[in-house]
Formats: C-alpha cells, sequence, structure tokens
C-alpha cells in the first residue's frame, strides 16, 4: 500500500526540533508582556470576507493565495493568511474597545497561503503578531519598532537592517496614486503581466513586484514621499526623533509599500540577505482606517508580524541547543527491578523530576545507549542481584562518574541529587 506524506508546503515540526520553536515563543511572550502587551488566540478560520475586505480584494494574496472553499452552510471560509483581521474581528465581535480604549495584543500561530514552497516560506507558515489599537501617536509607532528590534536581539540575530517608509493616509494618497498610474502607463509594456494588471487594478501594488525588469523599470517612478500631506509628514518626521531616542538606526526605504491594502502611514520593515529576493524577516506599519472598515470603531491600530520558520532558520543556535534532556533514565534488569523501577519512574515525575525507563527488558547495554540517545543527565542502575543487596548505582552521564544508593529512601535521595545539581 503507497504511503501517505503531507501536502506539499506543509511541513512536520519533530520532537527534535520544537524545542526552539518553544524557546522563541517563550521570549517573544515575556517581552511582549513587558511592554504591555497580552495574548490572543483567534481561528485559523474566517469568513471569506474578512479577508477580502481588509487585504483587498486586488492583492495577490486574495487572487492567489487563499485557500479558500464552500462549506455545506453554502458560506464561502477561508483559512487565515494573515492575523491581523481576526484579531480586529475578534475586538469588534467582542467589544474590546468598550472597556478598553487600547488594545495592546499578540497571537502566535500558523497561517496558511498558496504559494511556492521556498527556503524559510511555507503554504502553511507561523507567526507572531503584534497589533497595537487605539493610539495613533508616533511615539507607539516607534514603541512597537523598539519592541521588535529588543525580540530580535534576544533571538541573537545580526547584520539585520530596518527599513522604514511612510504610506500617507487617504488624503494625500490618492494624488500620488493618480500620478503614480499615469506614469505607469506610459511604461506599460517595460511590466510583467501581473504588474501590468496591477496598474489598473492596484498600482501601488507595482512597488512590491520581484521582478528584476519591473524593478527597473519603476526607478524613476513617482514617490509617495513627494505627496504626502503636512500631517504624515510630521508624524514620520516624529517617528524618526524617537527612533533616535533609543540608537535605533534605520533607512528609508521609499518604494516599500508592504503586500496588504490596509496599511497607512508608518511602514517597516526588518530584513536580512541571507534570502535572497524574499529577504524581510518581519514587517509592519499603521493601518489607521482598519477597524473602521470592518464595522467597529474609528480606532487606530499599528502591527507587525515575524515569520517563525525564516526566523529560526536564520539564528545562530541550532535547534540541538534547544532539544529537550531528560534528568533521569532507569535501567532495570529482571523482574522485580522492573517492578521497582516503574514504581519509582512515576513517583519522580509526579515530584517534576523529567524520567524515563525500558519498557522492552533489553540488555544493560542498550538500555545505557538509549539513555544517552534520551540525553539523561543521570541513570539508575537497578538489577534484581542490587535489590537483595539493597542498593542501586547512580551514575552520572556527562562526568563518567558513578555512586552507590542504597535502596532505604531512595526516592528522596534522587530528588536531592538531581535537584542540587
Amino acid at each position: 500500500m503507497e504511503k501517505i506524506t503531507s501536502v506539499r508546503g506543509f511541513n512536520d515540526i519533530l520532537p527534535q526540533e520544537t524545542g526552539i520553536w518553544q524557546y522563541v515563543e517563550g521570549r517573544a511572550r515575556d517581552i511582549f508582556t513587558n511592554f504591555g502587551f497580552r495574548e490572543i488566540r483567534v481561528p485559523v478560520l474566517e469568513k471569506t470576507d474578512l479577508f477580502k475586505r481588509s487585504i483587498g480584494e486586488s492583492t495577490d494574496i486574495v487572487e492567489k493565495e487563499m485557500y479558500t472553499f464552500l462549506d455545506r452552510g453554502d458560506e464561502y471560509l477561508t483559512l487565515r493568511p494573515e492575523a491581523t483581521a481576526s484579531v480586529i474581528r475578534a475586538c469588534i465581535e467582542h467589544a474590546v474597545f468598550t472597556f478598553d480604549p487600547v488594545a495592546r495584543l499578540f497571537t502566535i500561530g500558523p497561517m496558511f497561503r498558496r504559494e511556492r514552497p521556498q527556503k524559510g516560506r511555507y503554504r502553511q507558515f507561523h507567526q507572531i503578531n503584534v497589533e497595537c489599537l487605539g493610539l495613533d501617536d508616533p511615539r507607539i509607532d516607534a514603541e512597537v519598532i523598539l519592541m521588535l528590534i529588543q525580540f530580535l536581539n534576544a533571538m541573537e540575530m545580526t547584520a539585520l537592517r530596518l527599513q522604514i517608509n511612510s504610506l500617507g493616509c487617504q488624503e494625500c494618497r490618492p494624488v500620488f496614486r493618480s500620478n503614480l498610474y499615469d506614469f505607469l502607463l506610459r511604461r506599460e509594456n517595460d511590466f510583467c503581466e501581473d504588474c501590468r494588471r496591477r496598474v489598473v487594478t492596484n498600482p501601488l501594488r507595482v512597488f512590491d513586484c520581484k521582478v528584476n525588469s519591473c524593478q527597473a523599470a519603476i526607478d524613476h517612478a513617482p514617490r509617495l514621499s513627494g505627496f504626502i500631506c503636512g500631517k504624515c509628514k510630521d508624524h514620520f518626521t516624529k517617528l524618526k526623533e524617537y527612533l533616535n531616542i533609543f540608537d535605533i538606526s534605520f533607512e528609508i526605504n521609499d518604494k516599500m509599500v508592504r503586500g496588504l491594502d490596509y496599511y497607512t502611514r508608518t511602514t517597516f520593515e526588518v530584513v536580512t540577505e541571507s534570502l535572497g529576493a524574499q529577504n524581510a524577516i518581519a514587517g509592519g506599519g499603521r493601518y489607521d482606517g482598519l477597524v473602521k472598515s470592518l464595522g467597529g470603531p474609528d480606532v487606530p491600530g499599528i502591527g507587525f508580524a515575524v515569520g517563525m520558520e525564516r526566523l529560526i532558520s536564520l539564528m545562530p543556535r541550532g535547534v540541538e541547543e534547544f532539544v529537550d534532556t531528560l534528568d533521569l533514565f532507569i535501567a532495570a534488569l529482571g523482574d522485580d527491578a522492573q517492578r521497582l523501577a516503574f514504581k519509582l519512574c512515576n513517583a519522580v515525575r509526579i515530584k517534576g523530576i523529567r524520567s524515563d525507563m525500558d519498557y522492552a527488558g533489553k540488555s544493560l547495554k542498550s538500555q545505557m545507549k538509549r539513555a544517552d540517545k534520551l540525553n539523561s543527565y543521570y541513570t539508575l542502575i537497578l538489577g534484581d542481584n542490587e535489590i537483595r543487596e539493597n542498593r542501586a548505582e547512580f551514575r552520572d552521564m556527562r562526568k563518567g562518574s558513578q555512586v552507590t544508593l542504597g535502596l532505604d529512601r531512595i526516592e528522596e535521595t534522587i530528588l536531592k541529587l538531581i535537584k542540587e545539581r
């Protein structure tokens, strides 16, 4: 019978890999909590209209990449391609703003997009998402960016660059869009098929294209920075001042528009040269009109997302450094020894000691190999002869040293030795 394999682009995260994932998630929770953020958990499945209205129907995500299906209730549902819309939907649905005008939230989990799998980019991928709703002060923009930098520093990331830009607002962006549209129409033949379609549906998306010929063609295109209004310009100037307070270096990338339609004013990415053309490891920005567009109050927002697969692939410490270790392995030979080992193994587990034993009756040599494979700190060696002599051997697997322990109060003795390690 032919074996069933995983769906292309959907990866298993094996036990020897989960340690580093837990470490990243734990550090994120610690750092974000220090900045006053709280965790929210939202479903992976949402109504399709949520993403059409938030992300934009003319984006590549909605047009090409979403996993959408008609369920048995004749309703279109979509596996979430990003988290911001889901978090905002939850805040609106549960009237979060009525009892807390400022919502500082983060969520960690899988997202789904049907795009070409490549290094650090999968069809089921995982993100850490941060959303701050209710404040439009540029200090909040700087604070959110500072928190992101703190998190990446905690992950020991190096050679990263922060890029920032201002996308203007609903008042100044239409003028830029009109000028850009005229420029693109004159150069239409210089662009790829996708970009020629974008010229009509959403001209800003042309800046997002990674095709070299398209990048070259827009080198002389109008830039948003030349069209933003006084309020947006002042917001961006203050953002730069606040970043300088914390000595956060940045580059202004006036080509950066991000991949989602809802961004306004501040937008930012942290990029690395280690991933080729798809070089962003984290990114986000301000989305002041999004909550209102989804049926909520007119409150501003800003957030970012970090791709976990990319982040983990770039961490200087490998997955092997985060593999779970065992406190105690009990190697038992003989029926009486096995009986005592079973009782002792579970007794110390109840007391918080990570313990394991052999249930297959293998040789002592095989059991010691298994203790070594499980990366156990200590091994307790028991045999029927040792039980008759009221003793056991306690081996330190790191040092290679061994001591004899009496079986009287053996549980207490083991607990004491392990906790004193």
